[in-house]
């Protein structure tokens, strides 16, 4: 028995940069259906506006397939080609060259309110998205109360959704979605517009889905939740596939090339600045993560930031600040310096920033620095930060057996010591 329910061959999809699809009438519309029998049958490219010849590649000889109950996460930078893909999978766009069969019903959410009518209630897009699905009245009935339940908008279900917020918006639309029982869900980064314990209602259906059967394909940034959910997984890069296979390799590939770009050495300049709008009483000249070439960072091991500042007029009291953020953006900690320091108007002075064993767990991290005045309790002025920068990727601890230990995402980005247990008679 045949069990791939998508096949993609060699699909590809060209933008001409600067180029206008033509305006057609309802009257064109009518006028080329009767005069098309007339005409030879043919493919080609036609536009109206203004075309510049330039062309760009939105997606480019990509290929795989998705066997029935496969959940597989889709990752890669902005403007890789993520959102072009379920665009064509969804029969939202027609692709260039190339095909993609689909074969089985399929569920899409593609961007906030996907296929919502604005004018009509929540009720009446629930019917209207349902019908567009193939689902009968009697079957979007039987749903109806779980769907409404799970997207939380019991009061405001005969509220026209032009009056949702956008949270409101996405719950109603990954609830339709998720409960009229696509063979296929296609779900695009959507749900980042959802609160905390709403997403993890999403993942735990969208696990659900994968458990009776069902295929989900899943665009998201946030690693965490490909991890926890996908098996496998595809890296896009550039408008085509990097890497395909087991979830947790494509993420580690995707994060490495996502850190190739930036330089365990930050040298002042425009591209890492935080808030423009710093006095820059004191100023960061160069930050270097000392001590860890190729930015890997063994665990357990201390931190060390080594920093140049310059003063722009004399400050008497100043402390450094520090974050560390996950390569997703999630933040996993923050500190400040013990020490208080003072520096001269046009003084250059160098600085060591260490933290001890911060207990990271094996993965990817960025931080964020900061210089100014007061601490966490009365107040932090910024003289000056940098974001995104010193990125780095802490390996995996050893095991009993001497060998590299194996770390879920699902864990948690902190190691905590192991727990000492005594017992009490």
């Amino acid at each position: 028995m045949n069990d791939v329910v998508i096949r993609v061959e060699n699909l590809g999809k060209r933008y001409r940069i600067g180029e206008r699809a033509p305006y057609r009438t309802l009257r064109d519309a009518l006028t080329r259906a009767v005069s098309a029998p007339l005409r030879k049958s043919s493919v080609q490219s036609r536009s109206s506006g203004s075309v510049d010849g330039s062309e760009f590649w939105a997606l480019k000889d990509v290929s795989f397939e998705v066997r029935q109950g496969d959940v597989i996460g889709i990752l890669g930078r902005n403007g890789a080609g993520k959102s072009t893909l379920m665009k064509i999978l969804s029969r939202v766009t027609r692709p260039t060259v190339g095909n993609a069969q689909i074969r089985g019903r399929l569920g899409s959410l593609l961007d906030v309110g996907t296929g919502f009518h604005p004018e009509l209630t929540g009720r009446e897009n629930t019917f209207l998205n349902g019908a567009i699905l193939g689902m009968s009245r009697r079957d979007i009935i039987r749903q109806f109360d779980e769907i409404v339940a799970f997207a939380e908008i019991e009061k405001f279900i005969d509220t026209p959704v032009k009056f949702y917020s956008s949270g409101m918006y996405i719950r109603l639309a990954f609830s339709v979605a998720a409960h009229l029982e696509p063979d296929i869900l296609l779900v695009d980064e959507v749900l980042a517009v959802g609160d905390v314990a709403f997403q993890k209602k999403c993942l735990g259906r969208m696990g659900d889905a994968a458990r009776l059967g069902r295929t989900v394909l899943f665009v998201s940034h946030n690693m965490g939740a490909i991890a926890l959910l996908c098996k496998s997984a595809i890296v896009l890069e550039q408008g085509r596939i990097k890497t395909m296979g087991n979830s947790q390799q494509a993420i580690a590939d995707y994060l490495a090339g996502s850190m190739d770009r930036s330089s365990e050495v930050y040298n002042k300049g425009g591209a890492h600045r935080g808030n423009s709008s710093l006095s820059r009483e004191v100023e960061f000249l160069t930050l270097e993560l000392e001590g860890f070439p190729g930015r890997l960072v063994p665990a357990d091991a201390d931190l060390t930031i080594l920093m140049t500042v310059r003063g722009n007029q004399t400050v008497s009291d100043f402390s450094f600040y520090l974050s560390i953020r996950g390569i997703d953006g999630a933040p996993v900690g923050s500190c400040s310096g013990l020490h208080v320091h003072s520096i001269q108007d046009g003084e250059v002075a160098r600085y060591r920033l260490r933290l001890p064993n911060p207990r990271l767990a094996p993965g990817s991290y960025e931080m964020d620095m900061a210089v100014g005045s007061g601490n966490e309790r009365t107040g932090f002025r910024q003289f000056d930060e940098v974001v995104d920068v010193l990125h780095f990727e802490v390996m995996a601890p050893p095991g009993q057996d001497g060998t590299m230990s194996e770390w879920k995402k699902s864990w948690g980005t902190i190691r905590f010591p192991r727990p000492v247990t005594t017992r009490c008679d």
